[in-house]
């Protein structure tokens, strides 16, 4: 089976794509199949633009999870750390449509603490890639269980699809909500309880 790389050289070959305008050949070649002209005012800078914005939406492939994670603090605190309403957009990888909207994580430390800033910066991370929101969920918890071990994690998450809104159903005010309880999030309702309840007025609003 051919790898990625392989096909990427013989579709070059074909369309006789110059090296180092990869991005911008495709992206005139998809104005072309909208039936629209590229070389036209209002689109020649088009391409650039959309090669400098899907680098950016796509950054996070280029980060470390681990190098964000790697500091932590230690102290004796038992109680439950929360970190709500960070915003996030993110690209569907079935439609390269965004879908974006509010992440709540929260964590019970194992004798040791995050900075506050690393957990949005960890979802910026994951969300940064082409994703799907159950997956993003749960990669952000298991990350800061695996780098940080503490007693339990909690990632939930509530988005707007425009895949859901722009195509197909059409239902604007759909929201998707997703979660991912590790430890004694999992085992221990109580301490679930606590942080839905910590977070509701976020989900219910």
């Amino acid at each position: 089976m051919p790898s990625t790389d392989d096909e990427l050289r013989k579709l070059k070959q074909v369309l006789e794509i110059p090296a180092g305008k990869e991005w911008e050949s495709t992206v005139r070649l998809l104005l072309h199949l909208m039936g629209e002209n590229p070389s036209r005012e209002g689109l020649r800078r088009t391409p650039l633009r959309v090669k400098q914005a899907l680098q950016f939406f796509t950054s996070g492939y280029r980060q470390d999870p681990a190098k964000i994670l790697n500091r932590s603090f230690d102290v004796k605190q038992d109680e439950m750390v929360v970190v709500k309403d960070i915003d996030f957009f993110s690209l569907c990888e079935h439609h390269l449509l965004p879908f974006f909207g509010k992440c709540h994580v929260a964590y019970m430390p194992n004798q040791k603490i995050l900075g506050l800033s690393k957990i949005p910066r960890l979802v910026d991370v994951f969300s940064r890639r082409l994703q799907v929101q159950e997956r993003l969920t749960v990669q952000i918890a298991e990350a800061i269980n695996v780098h940080l071990k503490p007693l339990g994690v909690a990632c939930v998450m509530e988005a707007s699809h425009l895949c859901m809104m722009m195509r197909g159903v059409q239902k604007q005010n759909a929201k998707a909500v997703t979660s991912s309880m590790l430890g004694v999030f999992r085992s221990s309702e109580k301490t679930r309880a606590e942080f839905l309840t910590l977070i509701r007025s976020s989900l219910v609003g």
